[in-house]
């Protein structure tokens, strides 16, 4: 199945595809550094985020100044572009409210975050798409600052570089390599429509066994 641009691109990908069929074919593919930290979770249960990589790099800061390049990283954020954002320690929120309806006014697909996330109220409010590693209230302000933004990161072994796929659900986040997405998303298309196959001869009584040696997937 081919697609012209973006938004078929992520249309497909929302109506027929899933965190683990993707994820399943970049191990098949070689890439098997490709999920982030498992912890990193969506403020819902229900959030899907996708879009492209805007990654920001964050770092502690101790002179009480604050923020660094954030405010500039969140003004550069382009329609259907993910923040995803890491460095520093976990000692206060990468992202809030007022972030979110920043985000949300340029168009950005949500925010997917090495770090906790505060204001959850506020963030359910909007339906602003959000995956951090929890909810915890202190600021970055005076703590840490972005030092970094539209550079490659390195979240924990996963390669993110500007313009890669950002795929969560509720199984995880999923990086897709820019260079890879073409053979990956395809691959994963015909996956997705060989396991309904396996699922339908299963409820009509075929064995786990036979399913796998006649359709090579489970």
């Amino acid at each position: 199945m081919k697609w012209t641009d973006d938004s078929e691109l992520f249309r497909l990908i929302r109506e027929k595809l899933f965190t683990a069929a993707i994820g399943d074919v970049l191990d098949s593919m070689g890439l098997r550094r490709q999920f982030l930290p498992p912890g990193i979770q969506p403020l819902r249960p229900d959030m899907v985020v996708l879009g492209r990589a805007m990654p920001v790099l964050e770092a502690d800061c101790f002179d009480g100044k604050g923020f660094g390049l954030m405010l500039h990283a969140l003004d550069d954020l382009k329609p259907n572009e993910v923040y995803i954002a890491s460095g520093g320690t976990p000692r206060y929120a990468l992202w809030g409210e007022l972030m979110s309806t920043r985000a949300r006014v340029l168009g950005a697909a949500g925010a997917v975050l090495n770090g906790f996330s505060r204001d959850t109220g506020g963030i359910l409010s909007l339906d602003f798409p959000t995956f951090s590693l929890g909810r915890y209230a202190q600021d970055q302000a005076c703590r840490g600052k972005v030092i970094d933004f539209r550079a490659p990161l390195e979240i924990e072994a996963v390669k993110v570089e500007p313009g890669d796929i950002v795929f969560g659900d509720i199984d995880g986040v999923l990086v897709v390599p820019k260079v890879a997405e073409v053979e990956a998303i395809s691959r994963a298309l015909e996956k997705a429509s060989t396991e309904n196959l396996v699922r339908k001869a299963i409820v009509e009584g075929m064995s786990t066994v036979e399913a796998f040696d006649k359709f090579g997937v489970m």
